[in-house]
């Protein structure tokens, strides 16, 4: 495929909510032409996933609630207790700098937590780990992404084929004025438009062609 190293800078995921994994998985398969790599489970937070390798070392993951686990808690993250249709629910990029980045999106009027650690086992047994803004923070209904420092865990995508490209990422949201600002307070370019309620739209060249993934 033409061009695959075209791809968003600091990009580390995009997060695609769903609420059956195995149903939601064989959804995006045929969507992007391509074939899903093993995820695994978020012990204690009631979910599990399933990933597809991007170019530039990101993922797209795949996410849902599930079943096997007890209900956490408190409620499932990117809205998976309420979720009915699958959705683009958030992105998250890389930071060097965890606090440097909380501070300048404090500096721009938005609240991204405090740096919290997460985990979890992979199907052959190894354990990945990270550092990470709340993703359970609104971030204006979640086109604001989280961050994420991986420090020096393996990263989910060394393992996975590089067979789609994120090209773009836009958002939009009723209140764009006030969210632009937040993105270029993060060092990001996204384009903003105005909509009737928060939206992410990843654009991704994949073996079907350019697909809009929503």
């Amino acid at each position: 495929m033409a061009e695959l190293d075209r791809h968003v800078p600091d990009l580390d995921h995009l997060v695609y909510a769903v609420p059956d994994l195995d149903e939601g998985v064989r959804a995006v398969e045929e969507l992007l032409g391509v074939s899903s790599s093993p995820g695994g489970r978020h012990l204690g937070l009631g979910t599990h996933n399933r990933l597809f390798g991007l170019a530039g070392g990101a993922y797209l993951e795949v996410v849902a609630p599930d079943p096997s686990q007890p209900a956490p808690s408190r409620p499932r993250w990117f809205g998976l207790d309420d979720l009915d249709t699958p959705r683009l629910a958030s992105w998250c990029v890389r930071a060097g700098d965890l606090q440097e980045a909380i501070q300048a999106a404090r500096r721009a009027g938005l609240d991204l937590g405090e740096p919290t650690s997460g985990s979890r086992k992979r199907p052959d047994g190894s354990t990945l780990s990270w550092t990470f803004t709340d993703p359970w923070l609104d971030r204006a209904g979640g086109v604001i992404p989280f961050c994420i420092d991986w420090a020096g865990s393996p990263h989910p995508s060394d393992t996975m084929p590089e067979e789609c490209a994120c090209l773009d990422v836009r958002v939009e949201h009723p209140r764009a004025a006030e969210v632009e600002p937040m993105l270029r307070a993060l060092g990001l370019d996204t384009s903003v438009s105005n909509g009737h309620a928060p939206r992410l739209v990843a654009r991704l060249q994949t073996p079907n062609g350019i697909v809009d993934l929503s």
